[in-house]
């Protein structure tokens, strides 16, 4: 059956939410890992270092999935597979943005973003924004120039247990980091709950209770989960 311009607007529409609801969870499940390994600092020095060389197969072991990967090629892999997700991501919200407001008439689109809440009305540029930060965030983290030059200064090529606190013991770096991922934590609030509602999840009232409480709790946990490592550098707990 030959489908008409119409239903093949809805389908692709369909597969461009469910791709944007994949990539965000995807998104998501990247940054439950990012902030155990920030956990790791309250190990001490060795044993972060340890992680972070893991992660890059550095150490004797090979690293993450050595041998079925080359030692150093999960990160790599992993890297692209992030900036692949960012991309896709970014491009299904643009994309899908633009078909919702060529569709609406301009009265009812005015009323409807009245009647958005602060985190659905920033989900657009936020989630931009975040993009920009995060391929950031990771160069600034991650790249081996960075790490040899350092913010400040700093050598800190040997150890990124020394780079994080060289880091953080900056009290205007930690306060820009919080409101960072107070930003990251209202958009995987809001993106939580449409991921889920997107590929099915939100079927009755107490499923969009139940959902909308998960995606709370993991906005609130990333939050204070991110944070609490840079807090530590700050008042010295960790150094």
């Amino acid at each position: 059956m030959t489908l008409t311009p119409h239903q093949r607007a809805v389908r692709s529409s369909v597969a461009l939410k469910a791709l944007m609801a994949l990539t965000g969870l995807l998104l998501i499940g990247f940054l439950l890992m990012h902030m155990f390994g920030n956990f790791k600092m309250f190990l001490g020095e060795e044993a972060f270092n340890h992680y972070a060389g893991w992660l890059k197969g550095e150490t004797p072991d090979g690293g993450i999935l050595y041998p079925i990967l080359p030692a150093g090629a999960f990160i790599w892999v992993f890297r692209t597979v992030l900036v692949a997700a960012v991309l896709l991501h970014v491009y299904s919200a643009l994309t899908l943005w633009q078909r919702a407001k060529a569709a609406t008439p301009s009265s009812y689109q005015a009323k409807r973003t009245l009647s958005q809440t602060y985190s659905a009305r920033t989900m657009r540029w936020g989630g931009v924004i975040l993009a920009g930060v995060l391929i950031f965030h990771l160069a600034q983290f991650t790249v081996h120039s960075a790490l040899t030059a350092g913010s400040f200064g700093a050598t800190y090529a040997d150890s990124p247990y020394k780079m994080f606190v060289g880091e953080f013991q900056q009290w205007w770096m930690v306060a820009l980091y919080a409101i960072w991922m107070a930003t990251v934590a209202m958009h995987v609030r809001h993106g939580f709950w449409s991921a889920f509602a997107t590929l099915g999840a939100n079927t009755s009232p107490k499923a969009q209770t139940v959902l909308n409480a998960c995606a709370w709790a993991a906005a609130i946990l990333l939050y204070i989960g991110f944070i609490f490592a840079p807090v530590a550098v700050l008042f010295g707990w960790i150094h």
